[in-house]
């Protein structure tokens, strides 16, 4: 089977990477529509997903990501175990971050950029625990969070992409992660999408339960 025009001059990441993490706020739940579909079923990655949301209101991501998904879906839980195929949305009001162990921790600590959840605390705390095993993608926003991330994500030696800002119903986001140097890659969501299809052959060991 010839592969997707999409994917031409773009990597094949095999099992190379074991977490993804991904950053939007204004415009990105129709961002992350497009891209979560091309999840394959034998994944080789956890997948942790950051949405700035309105506080004190409960989220809806699961619910609306899980029926286009072909992985399970859900809110993160504290201390619950990073499994790979699986997708975690972090729940408002509150961080997310990845703990040693690989292990999901959420955190009441003072907003950054005005958002709690904020993309800047999961990129940062997820680059420190996986390092070049990571992929860090910023899609659709209205702020800077993200931009300090994904330059963690970049340092620790992780790949890093970024929505192509005319793409993006909002911006500003991805624009500001441009100008700091952090995205190795500018992508159309279609693009981001097949990318994100080469996730597959689970490395042996590694719990899918």
């Amino acid at each position: 089977m010839s592969a997707s025009p999409q994917l031409a001059g773009l990597p094949n990441l095999g099992a190379r990477i074991r977490a993804v993490v991904v950053g939007a706020s204004a415009g990105g739940i129709e961002a992350l529509g497009v891209l979560l579909p091309a999840l394959p079923p034998d994944s080789c990655a956890a997948v942790l997903i950051v949405v700035h949301l309105l506080r004190g209101r409960p989220s809806m991501l699961a619910e609306i990501f899980s029926p286009m998904c072909a992985l399970p879906v859900a809110e993160a839980q504290d201390k619950e175990p990073v499994r790979a195929g699986r997708v975690y949305c972090a729940p408002p009001d509150y961080h997310l971050l990845v703990d040693r162990g690989a292990r999901l921790a959420l955190s009441v600590d003072d907003p950054v950029h005005f958002s709690r959840p904020s993309i800047d605390v999961l990129f940062e705390s997820a680059a420190e625990i996986y390092g070049e095993t990571l992929l860090g993608i910023i899609l659709s926003g209205a702020n800077e969070d993200g931009t300090a991330g994904l330059t963690a994500v970049r340092r620790a030696g992780g790949m890093t992409v970024v929505q192509q800002p005319d793409s993006a119903a909002v911006p500003y986001m991805v624009r500001s992660a441009l100008q700091s140097g952090a995205a190795e890659l500018v992508l159309t969501l279609p693009q981001i999408a097949a990318l994100l299809g080469t996730l597959q052959n689970s490395p042996s060991g590694q719990s899918r339960s």
